[in-house]
């Protein structure tokens, strides 16, 4: 009888131990689906924008060429079509931004000079137009995010400094301006991501070092105040601040993903405007990466291309789910 009394115990203790196992409170959610393979040559730092839940990919760099295709994403298809070419000069790290029906891109590297022409791309035609010159010194690696009227273009690296300027690009009288007011530090390839009527800037590099802080843009006011720096104490990892990594949104929260961060990642921490605070979830599922690119459409979000070192370029692409746990297998 003892015996058996100490067998039952034993089971028990077993399925307790099973249960307490199961229910895991740290468990990290985030699923990645594999979507339809980017047609054209693999590549990093390339540019992209959506417009009309179609996200537009192009230029960018494949290890041996700077190139100048253009093409699009059907979102709800699941397909690409190639475009017409960008129009100017082949390159990599240039910036791009959309503004209602039409997409912008501009600045950039062609392998031996920083660039500064800028050229819109109409939707509807399938058309290019050269557009005024961005006026502050030409650079690669810099940020662009869209504003009621137009869109503002800044930070990056000019060849010889890296830069924390920004300037407003207003479509209806094809003019820039200078905006002074932003407090960050100088930067290269940093990120951004909107929620409602705020633009959140952050990471990024400059001087070999990481850069921390973290920004925010009023909309309706245009102008930037500081946020919680990515390594505070506050936001429970010193693994979130990266450079070449990608930024985007979806259904309220911002997201960075992939990028420098002590090495080459995959890893992508999601940000709760509400609480000022950031949640890290399941790591893009394909190889880790630099220089992706990404888009959304405010309830879908993708990441796309990108390398590994200098000889491993990707044309691979993956949807995000956040709310739902890791399936290796879809």
């Amino acid at each position: 009888m003892k015996i058996l009394n100490l067998t039952i115990l034993i089971l028990i203790i077993i399925v307790l131990l099973g249960a307490c196992s199961g229910d895991d409170d740290d468990t990290i959610l985030g699923n990645w689906v594999e979507r339809s393979v980017f047609d054209g040559t693999p590549r990093s730092s390339a540019v992209s924008f959506t417009i009309n839940n179609k996200g537009y990919v192009g230029t960018g760099f494949d290890g041996d060429d700077y190139l100048k295709d253009f093409w699009v994403y059907d979102i709800e298809g699941n397909f690409w079509a190639q475009l017409s070419d960008f129009p100017g000069v082949a390159r990599s790290s240039a910036t791009g931004f959309a503004h209602n029906t039409k997409g912008y891109i501009g600045t950039g590297f062609d392998g031996d000079f920083e660039l500064n022409d800028f050229y819109s791309y109409d939707t509807a035609s399938n058309t290019w137009a050269q557009i005024a010159n961005f006026p502050g010194t030409p650079r690669r690696g810099a940020i662009a995010f869209e504003v009621n009227d137009g869109a503002y273009v800044g930070t990056g690296f000019d060849g010889d400094n890296d830069k924390k300027d920004f300037f407003k690009y207003t479509p209806a009288t094809d003019l820039w301006e200078e905006k002074p007011g932003f407090g960050g530090a100088k930067r290269q390839d940093a990120a951004t991501f909107q929620i409602g009527e705020t633009v959140y800037l952050g990471t990024g590099i400059s001087n070999g070092r990481l850069e921390t802080d973290f920004w925010a843009f009023d909309l309706a006011t245009e102008t930037w105040s500081s946020l919680l720096d990515l390594d505070d104490d506050d936001n429970g990892d010193d693994l979130l601040p990266r450079s070449n990594a990608v930024g985007f949104s979806m259904n309220g929260k911002g997201y960075f993903a992939c990028g420098i961060a002590g090495g080459v990642s995959g890893s992508i921490w999601e940000y709760d405007p509400i609480s000022d605070s950031w949640e890290e979830k399941t790591s893009f599922e394909g190889q880790v990466r630099q220089d992706p690119i990404a888009f959304e459409n405010g309830s879908r979000a993708f990441i796309a291309l990108g390398r590994f070192g200098t000889s491993l370029y990707f044309d691979d692409m993956a949807e995000f789910f956040p709310l739902q746990e890791e399936d290796e297998d879809d």
